[in-house]
């Protein structure tokens, strides 16, 4: 490594869900009620190793992102939870959520939630991060 570089590893995983939403004010088909099979991948930026040459275990992060997601995301009708009874369900507001989610709730020592990837169809989604 060169002098003065910094070096991190960045590790990621993804969990997907099933949920329903409509747009509210949407001038398109969108407005009416339908279902994503969406997935999420979380971004997490780990400066150092541990002992046993791992930042975090994968299975550990994917259960950690399942318990803290599933039970709120997974077959829901969206608009019917919070903050999504008053806020629009569109992607950019669902992946923000989620990122504040995971910023408060699913934390790993060493580790820093980078960034979250929300993907609404196998061609569409939203990157959300704050810096």
């Amino acid at each position: 490594m060169e002098k003065g570089k910094k070096t991190y590893y960045t590790v990621s995983t993804e969990i997907q869900f099933s949920a329903s939403h409509l747009l509210r004010d949407y001038p398109g088909n969108c407005a009416r009620l339908h279902g994503h099979n969406w997935v999420v991948r979380a971004y997490y930026r780990f400066t150092a190793l541990g002992d046993d040459g791992i930042t975090v275990d994968y299975l550990q992060l994917r259960s950690a992102l399942s318990k803290e997601l599933l039970s709120r995301f997974d077959h829901r009708n969206l608009n019917e939870i919070e903050p999504f009874d008053k806020k629009n369900p569109t992607s950019e507001n669902i992946a923000a959520e989620i990122f504040r989610i995971c910023r408060e709730k699913v934390n790993f020592n060493g580790g820093e939630l980078v960034e979250i990837e929300l993907w609404e169809t196998p061609t569409d989604m939203v990157r959300y991060c704050e810096k």
